[in-house]
């Protein structure tokens, strides 16, 4: 191909490039809009939506890989749920005290997961404490159901625009 060739050519290839990179934004704004309707609709809080389809991006790209990041969202909210307990329970005894004690106990347990086979995705234990404290519930199954719903959607929608955008950027 000639120089001239290579010019005419190239403004062909930047508005190919240009196309799927604002349907792959399409895609991710679509999917996005759709699953805070859906959470919004089923009385499922929509930030909580986002800790999910975060989580499901926080590592590997597969179904696999955010079924494995949406569990350890799941483990961080009932790890979260047992800290809120924990505090509540030490608070009348040590008082102010309890927070920080809990809190390094939490930490040191979570971060130590990293050492986990499969299930070692620190970033994904962390989004669920954050949900869990973040709603302000009380401990129960009902928090886990909600938070854990909301997520669910986030992690799915996120899946199925991972899987519309490789259909087209191939």
């Amino acid at each position: 191909m000639t120089t001239s060739q290579k010019a005419l050519a190239e403004p062909t290839y930047r508005l190919k490039s240009q196309f799927k990179f604002n349907a792959m934004t399409g895609v991710a704004a679509a999917t996005a809009s759709a699953a805070a309707a859906t959470s919004l609709s089923v009385g499922l809080p929509v930030w909580a939506m986002f800790i999910g389809w975060v989580a499901f991006f926080s590592r590997g790209h597969s179904g696999r890989d955010g079924l494995i990041n949406y569990a350890s969202v799941l483990a961080g909210l009932v790890i979260g749920m047992v800290a809120a307990t924990a505090i509540a329970w030490l608070s009348p005894s040590i008082g102010k005290s309890a927070l920080p004690l809990v809190v390094f106990v939490v930490a040191m347990m979570v971060v130590s997961l990293r050492a986990v086979p499969v299930m070692n995705n620190v970033l994904a234990y962390f989004l669920g404490l954050i949900a869990f404290f973040a709603a302000h519930l009380e401990p129960s199954l009902d928090a886990v159901l909600r938070l854990g719903g909301a997520s669910a959607i986030g992690s799915a929608a996120a899946w199925a625009s991972l899987k519309v955008q490789q259909r087209i950027a191939a």
